[in-house]
């Protein structure tokens, strides 16, 4: 169902550190620097598509939707870096008659398939041409959009549902989804670094709604603490 996932909007680099599973059991960990800290790779680095609708911890009830009927779409708004592709990605991972399509920004548009529903992210790079020919088939829509498209769906017929996900982001779902991302970096059994609620809070007041910048903000600063001594500091 997957292929391959390119956004060009990800900006930190991939990291793939070796996985302990790959070396022999009697291989000392002397030489990882996130070893100390019993993690193999900075939890922070950016994920591929697959690890990242594993990982995601959305609101109770997002991991997938209402029947979807035809002439009926869904609109998933929010600003950049709130986690609307991860939503996405989660769809079309739980949902298996569903299709994806991201529309880069200047183009090409690639194909656009049909679906059950049809999911296509950054829908407000739409064409007014393009919403016609899409919209006119009256499919199953799921839409990830900076801008709302009530308007233009209706046009055509749809009964719209909107959910702006910046109101999902808060201090508690930070601290779950923060923490999924470390625990997923274990290196071996045992204690790991852990994000405190206060420190989830802190980081909620500071950036707002924007996990992705979160996410960003903790990779630079571990990485700036893997070389030097003392435990892991997430917020001052």
């Amino acid at each position: 169902m997957h292929t391959e996932y390119r956004d060009p909007s990800l900006a930190r680099p991939v990291d793939r550190s070796l996985d302990s599973s790959s070396l022999a059991p009697n291989v000392k960990w002397t030489w990882l620097p996130w070893a100390r800290w019993n993690l193999r790779r900075n939890p922070f680095g950016e994920l591929i598509a697959d690890e990242r609708a594993e990982l995601a911890v959305l609101p109770p009830g997002q991991q997938t939707y209402d029947v979807f009927e035809q002439g009926h779409a869904l609109q998933l708004i929010g600003e950049s870096g709130r986690g609307k592709t991860t939503r996405m990605l989660v769809l079309w991972r739980n949902l298996p008659s569903a299709s994806y399509v991201y529309l880069p920004e200047g183009g090409p548009t690639p194909p656009i398939p049909a679906g059950n529903p049809l999911l296509i992210d950054e829908a407000q790079r739409l064409t007014r041409k393009l919403q016609a020919s899409i919209f006119s088939l009256r499919l199953p829509l799921v839409l990830a959009t900076h801008a709302d498209l009530t308007r233009p769906l209706q046009k055509w017929g749809y009964v719209v549902r909107t959910i702006n996900i910046e109101n999902d982001n808060t201090p508690e779902l930070f601290h779950a989804a923060l923490n999924r991302r470390i625990e997923a970096s274990r290196l071996e059994p045992g204690e790991l670094p852990e994000i405190s609620f206060d420190e989830a809070r802190k980081l909620a007041i500071r950036f707002g709604s924007d996990l992705r910048a979160i996410e960003h903000f903790l990779y630079e600063r571990l990485q700036n603490q893997v070389h030097q001594d003392g435990e892991v500091q997430f917020v001052d």
